[in-house]
């Protein structure tokens, strides 16, 4: 089947819950067993609940893989990942990746005896030279956040495959619809549902996919004993988002194309980041491994912290936001929002200017983002 009929119908059978059309929404702590240990497939909400198994179906069938995870954030995701490694294990991540990623591998697995290296991994010959003979991971995020990097997911597979390590790739950008990581060689992919998946800015959920089932039983494993698990309306949310994922992504892609366009032409923006540009160091990488590029865009203004904040304060169709990925645009200054928990040198280092402003295109009208968009321009 087709993306858009699997993301519709896949892990979710009506004719098992009296021919409903949506999956009922289960909210159960508990499950009555017959005799002790015998029960009907459930037996307590943090291992199991009916709604979290539809929406985990949904998951790994338009992600290709064999097993799906939710959890109750995407860095729950990521600490249930990590969770895969060992004291004194070592893992290559891409420089770019988003703040709460880098504060959760810096800030506290380094204190646990993992140790870290951050490279650029858009140029592959980075990540080759820095596995070491304790590299077990490579956790890469492409296109990344903010700066819109693309990593060759390919390429880098095989190189970590090589050195013994597995690939885990944050496909919260691109989301399912736009790239499918695991069919380019990856072995875990992660989401933070609360974007595109679940595209409504109104649940907090997170994710992993595998196309391997000796991983996939280590992950259920440490799913269950860390117990970061959604709840089940939040499941149903998830669920729900990811049967109009196709034609949201469409939409978005439209109105960022637009975008792009008035910023180009705009004489107060020094710099457009947008993966379709042919100027974009790895525009070919991304129409390579990419259905589309994405609605997300990054654009620098010649100026300090202070003259970001005035461009993206009071707006009237964007909303000022720190996430992606739903129907309504939102806009943010990293320098002072998302990205803040990173040293001002380290941002410098990466290329993260503090005038930089990350734009999640939504589903409005494009007339609409422009306009507003013009006004917080002349605004500094």
């Amino acid at each position: 089947m087709n993306f858009d009929t699997r993301a519709i119908h896949a892990g979710y059978d009506p004719e098992k819950h009296f021919g409903a059309v949506n999956p009922p929404v289960f909210m159960s702590s508990t499950f009555a067993q017959s005799a002790p240990g015998k029960h009907q497939g459930y037996e307590y909400a943090r291992s199991g609940n009916p709604t979290r198994a539809a929406l985990e179906g949904v998951l790994a069938s338009v992600e290709g893989g064999v097993k799906g995870f939710a959890f109750s954030s995407g860095l729950g995701a990521t600490d249930t990942v990590m969770k895969l490694l060992n004291a004194g294990d070592h893992v290559v991540v891409a420089d770019d990746v988003y703040g709460g990623t880098f504060r959760l591998f810096d800030k506290t697995y380094r204190r646990f005896g993992l140790d870290f290296t951050f490279v650029d991994t858009t140029v592959v010959a980075n990540a080759d030279k820095a596995f070491t003979a304790k590299t077990k991971m490579l956790f890469i995020e492409t296109p990344s956040n903010p700066l819109l990097k693309i990593a060759d997911i390919t390429a880098l597979c095989e190189i970590a495959h090589k050195k013994g390590a597995i690939v885990v790739v944050d496909n919260t950008f691109a989301s399912p619809y736009l790239q499918r990581p695991l069919e380019l060689g990856a072995d875990i992919v992660l989401h933070s549902c609360t974007k595109y998946l679940g595209g409504h800015s109104d649940v907090v959920a997170g994710a992993l996919v595998t196309r391997h089932n000796n991983l996939a039983e280590k992950i259920s494993f440490n799913q269950n004993a860390s117990g970061a698990v959604p709840g089940p309306m939040d499941c149903y949310l998830v669920h729900r988002g990811i049967k109009t994922l196709g034609v949201r992504m469409e939409r978005a892609c439209d109105n960022a194309e637009k975008i792009v366009t008035f910023l180009l032409e705009h004489k107060r923006v020094a710099k457009v980041i947008y993966p379709a540009l042919h100027e974009h160091v790895n525009h070919p990488i991304a129409r390579r491994q990419m259905k589309r590029f994405g609605a997300m865009i990054g654009f620098e203004i010649k100026g300090s912290v202070a003259d970001g904040v005035k461009v993206v304060s009071g707006r009237k169709v964007w909303t000022l936001g720190e996430s992606l990925g739903g129907v309504e645009s939102l806009l943010e200054h990293p320098a002072s929002m998302t990205h803040a928990s990173i040293p001002a040198d380290v941002r410098r280092k990466i290329g993260l200017t503090d005038g930089l402003i990350r734009l999640s295109v939504g589903i409005e009208s494009a007339d609409d983002l422009i306009a507003d968009l013009n006004e917080g321009l002349a605004a500094y």
